[in-house]
């Protein structure tokens, strides 16, 4: 039997109820009220109020964000902390899960139908944690898998995309380079997005696989960094640039060395600002209020908690990296 029909609400309260683990009733996901004046339509989460099976497992109603908020996050490796670290800045509090695929990393070079299963598989385990939205915080599998996850949950599923219209709109006269990975510029996501926004064919796209395997081994400015980008960079006349759009999220870690390469003319964008927007905006929609303090984040290493001291040091350095390079552009 369905849960909304095992559950005995009040006739004058409509509901559906999605996201629900088992029939002890951990909350998932929302119980969105359509016909009541008490809580006017707004999204919930479930404490024990009603009676199943002749016990009592709900009890209270809980609008949305009277608890912590959980966001989650996720990406093939930790590239995506670039992501997290943006919105611990903008959303200033709540309860953050991070989920780092490190035993399939990087997704780059891998096929769509790996990427597809390596993502259902995350997006189970974070939904079980209790995360009420969650990030794709990489463009690899946001471009395979974002519009399959969205119709297998009942969340909010946030993808990152490729800023290249932020680059058209502030320059659209001169060129724009998007590097990325090699599965995101062959992708048809980035095909079609580029059909949308770039109308004069003025953007080109740049493959930077060894980046992703830079980063993860913490690798962040190095000569054997420098050497790569300045042979990748070595056939475009950055004369004719505005903008280099970073397409993956693991690439953020190098925009001092990219800064240095490049001239002032050409600024460096991602699309970390343009996503935890969209994240706040559906959040507003769903009713999931923003909430202020100390910041509390768990760290999943495809699906294990990260609680090495090493590993940890490993993140915290990361982190650090972010801060450091945060306002370059």
């Amino acid at each position: 039997m369905h849960l909304a029909e095992r559950v005995g609400f009040e006739p004058t309260v409509r509901c559906r109820i999605t996201g629900f683990q088992d029939q002890r009733l951990k909350p998932l996901g929302h119980l969105s009220v359509t016909n009541t004046n008490s809580i006017a339509g707004r999204p919930v989460l479930v404490k024990q109020t009603v009676q199943c099976y002749n016990e009592i497992l709900l009890e209270v109603y809980y609008i949305l964000g009277a608890n912590a908020m959980t966001l989650a996050f996720f990406d093939s490796g930790l590239g995506g902390l670039s992501v997290l670290h943006h919105a611990m800045r903008v959303l200033h509090g709540g309860t953050f899960l991070f989920y780092a695929d490190e035993d399939h990393v990087p997704y780059g070079v891998k096929t769509h139908d790996e990427v597809r299963r390596y993502v259902g598989e995350a997006l189970d385990f974070l939904v079980g944690k209790g995360a009420e939205a969650i990030v794709i915080a990489c463009n690899t599998a946001t471009s395979v898998a974002a519009k399959e996850m969205r119709a297998r949950f009942p969340i909010p599923i946030i993808g990152m995309e490729p800023a290249a219209k932020l680059a058209l709109d502030l320059d659209d006269t001169r060129r724009v380079l998007v590097a990325a990975t090699p599965i995101t510029v062959h992708g048809e996501k980035l095909q079609h997005l580029l059909g949308r926004v770039d109308k004069s064919h003025l953007v080109d796209l740049l493959a930077l696989p060894r980046l992703v395997t830079f980063a993860e081994r913490g690798e962040f400015v190095s000569p054997d960094v420098t050497a790569y980008l300045k042979e990748e960079f070595a056939s475009y006349d950055f004369s004719q640039y505005s903008a280099l759009v970073l397409g993956c999220t693991h690439f953020n870690y190098f925009k001092d060395t990219m800064r240095e390469l490049l001239p002032p003319s050409v600024s460096i964008l991602d699309g970390n600002e343009g996503t935890v927007r969209e994240l706040r905006r559906r959040m507003a929609e769903q009713g999931i209020e923003e909430e202020k303090g100390k910041p509390h984040v768990t760290y999943y290493y495809s699906g294990r908690e990260v609680c090495d001291p090493e590993e940890l040091s490993r993140i915290d350095t990361a982190m650090r990296r972010l801060a450091e390079v945060y306002s370059i552009s």
